[in-house]
């Protein structure tokens, strides 16, 4: 019964690994493979006809650059704000001379269920003169509460003594979280940045709403152009043979320009995941 059951989780396992990676696998494959191949529709898991044609196209395009670009500052921009807000946020809410806490974490969690719309929240940002800019896709969404309350729990594992200790040195609440919580807090703030920085990377309905200059396109946006609408290429792809094809090639080898590079860092910051998940274990 035991290795009925262990040979079931096992192909459950390998099931949705295969589900998840086929795709990426697939785009990948098409992406390298040649025109030709890719017509007949025979390229599936590995490249048929070895070439990199598409990235040519793609790292020499312009637009995808710029569009880099945008995304690296908004990403910068985005995640340091968003970080240091919420940060400030959760420990001013998470200590203990916080007056009538309740009521405040309540005030907080109720947006969470009951939001004015988008189109409130446009007219916001038309008054105060955001549209067009990159603060328009960077202040309105500068926290997320549910990282907020994360963070909170966080904090709220730290001993009444340790910082009972930063008050008898002298430090007043700023001097005691840049010196003592956050020193400690490297885990939490790796987590919650990824978190930011991947929402920031891959948001595209913000820019679609408030930008209308093409040149502040982030590269998502320009990929959705790519996808839906076939631009950002011109007239390239028509100076190769079986342009329909070419076509196919670089959106896929857009998508995966646009992919990797989160997918790279992601593993460099994997362990703060697991580490932040066993300090919380042993403060609560």
């Amino acid at each position: 019964m035991f290795l009925c059951y262990d040979i079931y989780l096992k192909f459950m396992f390998f099931f949705v690994v295969f589900v998840t990676l086929y795709p990426f696998v697939n785009i990948l494959a098409i992406s390298l493979s040649k025109n030709v191949y890719v017509m007949k529709d025979e390229v599936t898991f590995y490249p048929k006809g070895l070439t990199l044609l598409a990235y040519s196209y793609v790292l020499k395009n312009p637009k995808i650059f710029r569009a880099y670009l945008n995304t690296i500052v908004l990403v910068v921009l985005g995640t340091a704000i968003s970080l240091g807000v919420t940060t400030t946020a959760a420990y001013a809410i998470a200590s203990k001379k916080m007056p009538f806490p309740k009521f405040f974490v309540t005030l907080i969690i109720i947006p969470m269920f009951f939001q004015g719309g988008l189109i409130p929240l446009y007219l916001s940002v038309k008054d105060y003169k955001l549209l067009n800019t990159i603060w328009a896709i960077i202040l309105p969404y500068a926290v997320s509460i549910w990282n907020m309350l994360i963070m909170r729990a966080f904090f709220q594992g730290f001993s009444a003594e340790l910082i009972d200790s930063g008050n008898i040195d002298g430090l007043n609440d700023i001097g005691i979280l840049a010196r003592i919580v956050l020193p400690l807090s490297k885990a939490v703030l790796s987590t919650i940045g990824l978190f930011y920085a991947v929402g920031f990377w891959n948001t595209y309905f913000a820019p679609l709403i408030y930008l209308n200059s093409p040149e502040k396109y982030p590269l998502q946006l320009l990929l959705r152009q790519i996808l839906l609408l076939g631009e950002a290429f011109g007239d390239k792809a028509l100076n190769v043979a079986d342009a329909a094809v070419v076509d196919t090639s670089l959106k896929y080898a857009t998508i995966i320009v646009s992919t990797l590079p989160i997918l790279l860092i992601y593993p460099f910051l994997q362990k703060h995941f697991v580490k932040g998940v066993m300090l919380g274990s042993v403060k609560g």
